[in-house]
């Protein structure tokens, strides 16, 4: 289903999401069944995606930062929990006769020495009276929450700047192949004039103007063949590929035509999908239970301890029922006289959290304008195309025409120049036009999250 709304009329309507007091939860972003990319129906491109999400390095290290978050939350929820530790000692003593122990020992005829041997499990569980302990679990799984839609939107990024590197690299090719197919007709062109000046049929004036002509058609190559470099280089660092990976992209391909994303009929859920949104609402869910740990603190902590094992000053009667010791107890803990610190430490958590909520906001804000902005430019870049297309046509007729006319002497060369230069520009442009689409529903699918399909291509 499309939006039927204007783009004008759509950028208040997603805004709405920024001006919301408190974001409700969402779920992580998931991927489409079938990857968005392969809706261009590109063999290479599919290759290029393939090997950025392989080998691309932001890839990997976003990948160990959901490991990290996931062990933190992971040690979050343990705390909930009693810890229990097996223990075993062995110790050897003997008192010194200057101390009292050692001095009573020797005058009762007792030993000084002793070995004591001990072993069994000790156990402590904090009770989570007041939900602090639960407040720090649910902060850290928010955490977790968004550093998984953060690598998510690492994904989509990388994904999303390896298709607009390739497109431009096809559009870039595409124009370099009708700069040199312009190169020769100038070449051509100049040569004829040349020769009927040296007939006497033209000036020399013309045939320099002819050979200026054919020199700016051959500047015009050098620019986009460095254009060519830059965007293999960058899709080279996208995938991390080698050199006969680069080299395989020398070979010119057609310009994939532009997606026809499909949009969703709502903008606030349509929003609440991408992957950047739903990190920063992970993390006011976070900084909000941060909030409840540190307010738990004006309450007692309670924990509660003990320990059951066997002591034995010897070996022999280790095992004995004699040797069974056990001990339990409960420590309180109530920072009573610290609420002062205690405050401070509530107002700094409702900070982050208000931090938090602002980011948000601004993240929903920046992705209703880049929504609003891709669609229009999908919209006007195919309005463009129309004309262009028309134009092309029509240029196209009027050089051939121009051509043939001073072949047979009924008009200057000056006319032949200028129907040239119209055609060599309009065509130019409708070259990057193509491949400027085709980015721009690269961007359009980026803005929306990405994982939305697509209902074709354009094949105007």
């Amino acid at each position: 289903m499309r939006f039927s709304m204007s783009t004008k009329a759509m950028l208040p309507v997603l805004a709405v999401l920024a001006v919301a007091g408190t974001p409700a939860h969402a779920a992580s972003p998931s991927g489409p069944a079938t990857p968005w990319w392969r809706a261009f129906h590109d063999a290479t491109l599919d290759e290029a995606v393939d090997l950025a999400l392989a080998g691309n390095l932001d890839l990997a290290a976003a990948a160990a930062r959901i490991e990290q978050a996931r062990a933190i939350a992971k040690s979050a929820g343990a705390a909930l929990l009693p810890s229990v530790t097996l223990g075993a000692s062995a110790e050897a003593a003997s008192q010194s006769l200057n101390t009292p122990f050692g001095a009573v020992s020797q005058a009762l005829g007792l030993s000084r020495g002793y070995d004591l041997y001990q072993v069994g499990p000790s156990a402590q569980w904090e009770i989570d009276l007041f939900g602090g302990l639960s407040a720090r679990r649910r902060s850290s799984l928010a955490q977790a929450g968004a550093t998984v839609a953060e690598a998510d939107a690492a994904r989509l990024a990388v994904v999303a700047e390896t298709a607009d590197a390739y497109l431009r690299l096809r559009g870039l090719q595409a124009r370099l192949d009708f700069a040199r197919q312009q190169q020769k007709l100038s070449a051509d062109l100049a040569a004829l004039v040349r020769q009927r000046a040296g007939q006497g049929l033209a000036s020399d004036h013309d045939a320099n103007r002819a050979e200026a002509a054919s020199a700016a058609a051959s500047a015009a190559i050098s620019p986009l063949r460095s254009a060519i470099a830059v965007e293999i280089d960058r899709l080279g660092v996208l995938t991390a590929g080698d050199t006969a990976w680069r080299d395989r992209l020398q070979v010119a391909g057609e310009i994939p035509a532009a997606l026809k994303p499909a949009l969703d009929a709502d903008p606030a859920r349509l929003m609440r999908r991408r992957p950047d949104l739903a990190a920063a609402e992970q993390r006011v869910q976070a900084a909000r239970a941060n909030v409840g740990a540190a307010r738990s603190e004006y309450y007692p902590h309670l924990s509660l301890g003990g320990l059951i094992g066997l002591a034995s000053l010897g070996t022999a009667s280790l095992t004995s029922g004699d040797a069974v010791t056990a001990q339990g107890g409960a420590t309180l803990r109530w920072r009573l006289f610290d609420f002062g610190r205690v405050d401070a430490e509530v107002a700094s958590a409702r900070g982050r959290e208000h931090e938090a909520l602002a980011l948000w906001r601004q993240a929903a804000l920046s992705a209703s304008a880049e929504v609003a902005d891709a669609i229009a430019a999908l919209a006007e870049g195919r309005n463009e195309q129309a004309e262009l297309l028309r134009q092309v046509a029509l240029l196209t007729k009027a050089r051939d025409q121009a051509r043939a006319a001073y072949r047979e002497g009924a008009i200057a060369l000056m006319d032949v120049l200028t129907a040239d230069a119209a055609l060599v520009t309009a065509t130019d442009r409708l070259t990057a036009n193509r491949a400027g689409l085709a980015r721009a529903s690269v961007a359009a699918v980026r803005a929306m999250g990405g994982g939305y399909g697509s209902e074709g291509t354009d094949h105007g």
